[in-house]
């Protein structure tokens, strides 16, 4: 490997060179503090020689480079320089504006004008809108998460611009006639601030020693993604063909996928999970030098067609809104009582479980089966109980996914789910402990930490009993049977007030009526307009605390040893 360096200012490197952004490149993420830090950077430091570290980049031809490390900081540079030979134009001194431009845009050895800093992602919206010098001809472009980014960017630096500008006109120490003159000095100034900048720009001599250059800078430290790296390796086993570019249009549209999701789901994760469905699960951090050692040229077409068609399944998981059926609702209830408690352990059997449904290896009613047994386990083990699993939940949730990946017909796949129930119903908490924590569980106006959960159990209850309302269960309110003005009083306090035994489901058009009313006057409106409520409530005839406790303990029974039973 020839590995060449030198010192250089950025005027010099972008007057002698022209670079391009490969494929394996992330696209530009540059936030409002990065933007912050190279304006202090640049703009406030007195240091006319201020050091920006180092470019890594790879010949492509004598004087044309593809940027493997740099690229965000190079980017972010162009844009800036636009930005003043814009200002400068505005300021009517079209010289000083075209010198700027000079180093935006030239023309090659063929005569033929080619900016300095060609991209492909985020083509043609950087040419277009930042890059060229004058009005675009293109004007409806498609803005995605780059683009997006690299107009932030771009209003960002421009803000600081104007905002310094403006601080003239607003100086009324300073002669109207004199105000043009010092606005031109001050971006004058920043532009040579920023073109002597001084940097090492490193020199690679081809496109293999770049990949591995790439995966060195960015595994020892903490600038690259899982992500990004598994992108990089299948752009380094994929080459171009046709003119289409496959990984750049599959990997955009894995990540639109995921990035459009409602759900707080990561590139990373999905990768993560999507390899311990299908192989033995490793931690994250170790997980990229095995995918690098089991996908080569010959299987990464099919891993990244898997990849993409995962990242949907994977986005149907965490966003049961997205993706089902109405004759698959009871998959996505499952799903989305699965995300109430927050689970991860289970992620990559769902996964395993989803993939096979839609690859037709199961029924609907068995992933129906298997959906539900996984709720209705973790409502007893996580949201009720809290339990704590040392790993063997996740172990064995990871060794389903894999053995249910490599079934090949229903029966064997049946059987798989059929051994995860028992293994799940072997580990569902006792009754005693569960009986406890259900106990605690509790909402009030002043504790509504467990609302959702508490809403999750209503509703179960409520079909349990064949209760009917007008509403959607998404619009009725918690009602409680003895109001919450009555805490502090005769025995009542919040942990009895807020208990399940003491809360039902009440239409909206019902709750103002209801109000803060007694438990007998509450009686008394919920059987004349004929409200469902459980009849043991219905029947009582009196409703103090340890009413509200037995009531409770019922309940826990039902919920035990038939709702939620596995």
């Amino acid at each position: 490997m020839k590995i060449e360096s030198e010192d250089i200012d950025l005027e010099s490197l972008l007057s002698s060179n022209y670079f391009s952004i490969p494929r394996f490149q992330r696209p530009y993420s540059w936030t409002d503090e990065n933007i912050q830090d190279l304006w202090d950077d640049v703009v406030s430091s007195e240091n006319d020689d201020y050091f920006i570290g180092s470019m890594v980049a790879y010949r492509r031809e004598k004087q044309s480079f593809a940027i493997v490390d740099g690229q965000q900081r190079l980017t972010t540079l162009t844009v800036f320089l636009c930005i003043l030979r814009d200002e400068l134009k505005r300021l009517d001194e079209e010289d000083l504006a075209a010198g700027i431009h000079q180093l935006v845009e030239r023309k090659d050895r063929n005569n033929r004008n080619q900016y300095v800093l060609q991209t492909q992602t985020s083509f043609p919206f950087l040419q277009e809108k930042i890059l060229r010098f004058g009005d675009p001809e293109l004007s409806d472009i498609v803005e995605m998460a780059e683009e997006q980014s690299l107009r932030a960017a771009y209003q960002s630096l421009s803000k600081k611009i104007n905002s310094m500008l403006e601080a003239v006109d607003q100086d009324a120490s300073i002669l109207e006639n004199e105000k043009r003159g010092i606005k031109v000095d001050r971006v004058v100034k920043i532009r040579d601030a920023v073109l002597n900048l001084k940097l090492i720009f490193v020199k690679l001599e081809n496109e293999e020693d770049a990949y591995l250059i790439f995966e060195t800078l960015n595994t020892r430290g903490k600038d690259l993604a899982l992500s990004d790296l598994v992108k990089t390796h299948f752009t380094k086993n994929l080459r171009i063909t046709n003119t289409i570019d496959a990984v750049k249009e599959k990997w955009s549209s894995l990540m639109e996928t995921i990035h459009n999701s409602s759900a707080d789901i990561t590139p990373d994760s999905f990768i993560y999970h999507f390899w311990a469905s299908r192989n033995e699960a490793v931690p994250q951090k170790k997980l990229y030098p095995i995918i690098k050692k089991q996908i080569g040229e010959n299987n990464a077409r099919s891993h990244l067609d898997s990849l993409v068609q995962d990242s949907v399944y994977y986005r149907a998981i965490h966003e049961p809104g997205y993706f089902w059926g109405v004759n698959e609702a009871r998959v996505a209830r499952s799903l989305a009582a699965i995300q109430l408690f927050r689970l991860v352990q289970p992620t990559p059997a769902l996964l395993s479980l989803v993939r096979s449904y839609k690859n037709g290896t199961i029924k609907l009613g068995k992933l129906v089966e298997a959906l539900e047994a996984i709720e209705k386990f973790h409502f007893a083990f996580t949201a009720v109980t809290s339990s704590r699993s040392s790993g063997g939940i996740s172990g064995m949730y990871s060794a389903f996914a894999r053995r249910l990946f490599e079934c090949d017909d229903s029966q064997a796949a049946a059987l798989e789910i059929k051994s995860l129930v028992g293994k799940l119903r072997e580990r569902v908490p006792p009754y005693d402990e569960f009986l406890a924590s259900f106990r605690q569980i509790n909402f009030t106006n002043s504790n509504s930490k467990q609302k959702n959960l508490v809403r999750y159990i209503l509703r179960k209850f409520s079909i349990e009993s064949n209760l009917k309302f007008s509403a959607d269960f998404d619009e009725l309110t918690i009602e409680h049977f003895s109001p919450q003005a009555n805490i502090g009083s005769n025995g009542w306090d919040s942990g009895v007030i807020g208990q399940l035994g003491n809360l039902f489901f009440l239409e909206p058009s019902m709750n103002e009526m209801l109000g803060s009313k007694s438990f007998d006057k509450k009686m008394e409106l919920i059987k004349s307009k004929n409200l469902n409520v459980p009849l043991d409530v219905l029947s009582a005839e009196k409703w103090d605390p340890a009413d509200v406790l037995a009531h409770t303990d019922r309940l826990a029974h039902v919920a035990y040893t038939k709702i939620w039973k596995v």
